[in-house]
Order: C-alpha cells, then structure tokens, then sequence
C-alpha cells in the first residue's frame, strides 16, 4: 500500500508527505547517507526534505540509528 501511495504521489504531481529514506546532505547533520526522513513526493521525485525540529533525546536516538546504518554501509563496502 505504501509503494502505491509513493507511485500515485509521483505520477499525479500530489506534493504528498511521505516517509523515504533519503539522500541526506547535511540534513538533521548528516552526510553522504541514506536515512529515513519524511519529505515530500511529487512528479520530481522527493521535492523537499522536512528537517523536524527534534528534542535532545530525539537528536541522540536519530544520531544512533544514523551511526547504525553508516556502520553497516561500511561493512557492505557499499
């Protein structure tokens, strides 16, 4: 259901807001990683990355998780 909702906000232009792992290049301080964040799709793909402002707690957690994923990247050599 979800890949259905991400194809008909692309190909009817719905500037829909979508959770997608992304291409982050500097966003909520990362870098060169791909991580889910929420954006908004339309017919140019992902037309905006939502930066929420999040509260310490949240910044750690995310910053965590963002370690998580670099670290298995590097693993993968991808």
């Amino acid at each position: 259901a979800a890949a259905v909702q991400m194809a008909e906000a692309i190909l009817k232009d719905q500037k829909r807001l979508v959770p997608v792992s992304a291409y982050l290049a500097g966003e909520y301080g990362l870098k060169d990683l791909y991580f889910g964040v929420p954006v908004i799709l339309g017919a140019g793909g992902i037309e905006k990355i939502l930066t929420l402002k999040l509260t310490q707690e949240e910044e750690a957690m995310l910053q965590k998780s963002a370690t998580a994923v670099a670290n298995t990247r590097d693993e993968l050599k991808m």
